[in-house]
């Protein structure tokens, strides 16, 4: 629960922007996360009134459950509140002397936080169910907002730069394997190769700065073996197309290519001990030229 979504405050608005989506009363007030969180309460109310006719992995289902009842044990959900009387087995386990020292939850605080759990849960299996419904659906599909409002959800989930990074890179290569079934469709083809260099440049930017940030290049390495496979596949788009089509694909090479150019240079920087570059753009930090004495 250390992780920035499920911060205790965080997790707390949670749990009322869910209440309030359900009906329930409004409490006038907004949090910076409300953006980031609205999301995952979108993709809870889709659930809600269209569950998904997908069954839930038992592995999964398991391991939640496993997890609900962690977090209730470490937070104290069910211990009484203070001045109640304990039940009997437990009053037997514990010694009179370390009574006085149980959690004291209040019957209010217990409902938040078992709300926050439901919240949680729902929104873990909303996001692996609609993932499972939605995963081959393209622009045009009935589920495709759906599959687009699970890749916001994760997106808020990520308790990291480098981790959303990698997930814009991850929402770059579903979108390459959308255009190929848009073959043909010039106008849905090219809309789907925008969203996908969109993605592309917001993931490399996060993985290169968080690169410089720490002086080290793990986050290059995720964009180099992005670009690997990336530069290949959106290649093979050109076979059997159009010639807009060839046009519109050249550009996301072209896009492709001044990013290995970016890496090599972000990676030359960080091996010669440049200092973290101040000025930056679509892609980044844009770093010096290492001195010929290192």
């Amino acid at each position: 629960m250390d992780s920035d979504l499920f911060s205790r405050r965080r997790a707390e608005r949670f749990a009322q922007l869910l209440d309030e989506a359900n009906g329930g009363r409004r409490h006038h007030v907004r949090s910076r996360a409300d953006d980031q969180l609205a999301a995952l309460v979108a993709v809870a109310r889709q659930v809600s009134a269209d569950p998904p006719t997908v069954e839930v992995d038992p592995g999964f289902r398991t391991g939640l459950r496993a997890m609900l009842l962690a977090t209730a044990e470490r937070e104290g959900i069910g211990a009484p509140a203070a001045g109640q009387p304990e039940p009997a087995g437990q009053r037997s386990a514990v010694g009179a002397g370390q009574r006085g020292f149980l959690p004291a939850v209040t019957a209010r605080r217990a409902r938040a936080r078992g709300a926050i759990l439901i919240g949680v849960a729902a929104g873990a299996i909303a996001v692996s169910g609609i993932s499972a419904a939605s995963e081959n659906a393209v622009p045009g599909d009935a589920l495709y907002g759906m599959k687009r409002s699970t890749e916001r959800a994760q997106l808020a989930l990520a308790s990291s730069d480098l981790s959303r990074g990698q997930l814009f890179l991850d929402f770059a290569r579903t979108r390459l394997g959308e255009a190929d079934v848009l073959r043909g469709d010039r106008l849905g083809f090219a809309a789907v190769l925008d969203d996908m260099d969109s993605d592309t440049r917001q993931g490399v930017r996060l993985l290169t700065t968080t690169a410089v940030q720490r002086a080290d290049p793990a986050g290059l390495d995720a964009v180099d073996t992005f670009l690997a496979g990336q530069r290949r596949a959106v290649g093979g788009l050109i076979d059997g197309a159009g010639r807009a089509e060839r046009e519109r694909v050249r550009g996301s090479l072209a896009l492709l290519e001044a990013i290995r150019e970016r890496s090599d240079a972000l990676r030359a920087a960080i091996g010669c001990g440049l200092p973290a570059p101040a000025a930056s753009d679509a892609l980044g930090p844009t770093p010096g030229t290492c001195p010929g004495d290192r």
